[in-house]
């Protein structure tokens, strides 16, 4: 922690020596920790050090221009007060699908032109497509923030939120962020990909949190949700769910040395991608990536789908009472996942098979899961009963042991610990 006292400007709230803002990542916290370590914005001059309360005064301690705050690396510290909705103007107007929408698109046409039952199975195209496109675009204007290096983003006190979009760190360095409920980055433009998955699906484009490009990056004791607009309770068109929420935190392109501890993560359906594409060969090496102490609450898939990294997994808390359900841990290509005394409470009747998925990955390193399915609490080999129930042979070696970790706890002990601890508010 760096030892000093400041005034916060534009704010009468002395920043003490135990202010939560300087704080730093652990030496030993993760991949996060890896090399110089994390420190964001803890080296901000009085003069960078904010207050902000709504959208323009984030953009304004980002740098002042949010199509080129990526590249703003002025160390900076930034505490969020009350509610900021980044779906509004510069006057703080909210905005809506018809703000965002270009005047040749409406979802009854798009419906009606992309019926897989006359369009087929090829790809949306064309004016009406294009026209969904700049719909989107006009969205992701207001909605998308980008962050750049050397900063703290920080909720002041324990009801800090930033809800209707989400932060973008890209091409970025030396990041924190804290403290936070991130709430419902909702896309009122679904595309249609009627080659996703055997049916289609509808996909979006914003997520709460996107890492890309960007190293040393330290998220803790935020919250992650989609607020009141919940994904399963929208429409069904083509016969599946019309989803408006992509992911809630998404680490990817070569993004390295990043540790996310004590969230929550709840109740959504693409959680986390750790790399966007088998094809992007660039990745291998990179997406180091820590994950503790976190709590995933009916998540139904990808807590983490992995590509590439070598990504450690410890002392989370799985729990589910959604029969929806479809795996926690996504082995996908290239991927080297190490998890080690995570706890799972979850439907009665879950298999340790179901844990887990594969996609074209070979290997997952795993011990000391307990699992709970309402019937008993046992410490389960999730890896040899994929193996047994699917056929397969997936190795249960992965050719990396972590050694950035402070402390694993007992994995009995992981549910009390992350229920009292992660997410946001909860900072002492």
């Amino acid at each position: 922690m760096v030892m000093f006292a400041a005034l916060l400007a534009g704010s009468s709230l002395p920043v003490q020596a135990s202010d939560l803002g300087h704080e730093v990542l652990g030496k030993k916290d993760g991949w996060g920790a890896y090399g110089e370590g994390t420190t964001g914005g803890a080296r901000a001059s009085k003069d960078h050090v904010y207050t902000v309360t709504n959208r323009k005064e984030l953009i304004e301690a980002l740098g002042g221009n949010n199509n080129k705050n990526s590249t703003n690396s002025t160390p900076k510290m930034i505490y969020v007060k009350g509610t900021i909705n980044l779906s509004v103007d510069d006057k703080n107007k909210p905005l809506d699908y018809d703000d965002y929408k270009d005047p040749k698109y409406s979802i009854e046409a798009y419906l009606k032109t992309y019926d897989p039952n006359k369009w087929g199975e090829k790809e949306p195209s064309g004016a009406l497509e294009q026209a969904r496109a700049r719909s989107e675009e006009s969205q992701k204007e207001h909605v998308v923030i980008n962050v750049g290096s050397n900063t703290t983003i920080i909720g002041e006190g324990n009801n800090a939120k930033i809800i209707g979009g989400g932060l973008h760190v890209k091409d970025a360095g030396n990041v924190i962020i804290r403290n936070i409920q991130f709430e419902d980055a909702y896309d009122y433009f679904p595309q249609w990909d009627p080659k996703d998955g055997k049916n289609g699906n509808w996909n979006s484009e914003y997520d709460n949190l996107v890492i890309e490009k960007s190293a040393h990056v330290w998220v803790d004791h935020c919250t992650f949700d989609d607020g009141s607009r919940l994904d399963e309770q929208t429409q069904t068109y083509f016969g599946r769910e019309f989803q408006h929420h992509d992911g809630l935190l998404d680490v990817k392109k070569e993004s390295d040395f990043v540790t996310v501890s004590y969230n929550v993560f709840s109740h959504h359906t693409k959680n986390t991608l750790i790399g966007s594409s088998d094809s992007n060969k660039a990745d291998e090496g990179h997406l180091r990536v820590t994950f503790h102490h976190n709590l995933y609450d009916n998540i139904k898939e990808r807590a983490p789908r992995v590509r590439y990294g070598q990504v450690h997994l410890y002392n989370n808390y799985y729990r589910s009472a959604e029969k929806t359900y479809e795996y926690s841990w996504g082995v996908g290509y290239s991927s080297k996942i190490y998890a080690e005394s995570n706890y799972f409470d979850m439907p009665k009747g879950t298999k340790p098979e179901q844990l887990m998925e594969v996609f074209k990955g070979n290997a997952l390193y795993e011990k000391d899961t307990l699992l709970n399915d309402q019937n008993s609490v046992t410490k389960v080999n999730v890896v040899d009963s994929y193996n047994k129930a699917n056929r397969t042979s997936i190795k249960n070696t992965v050719g990396w042991t972590p050694n950035l970790y402070e402390k694993i706890d007992p994995v009995e002990n992981v549910p009390a610990i992350v229920q009292k601890q992660a997410g946001a508010g909860k900072l002492q």
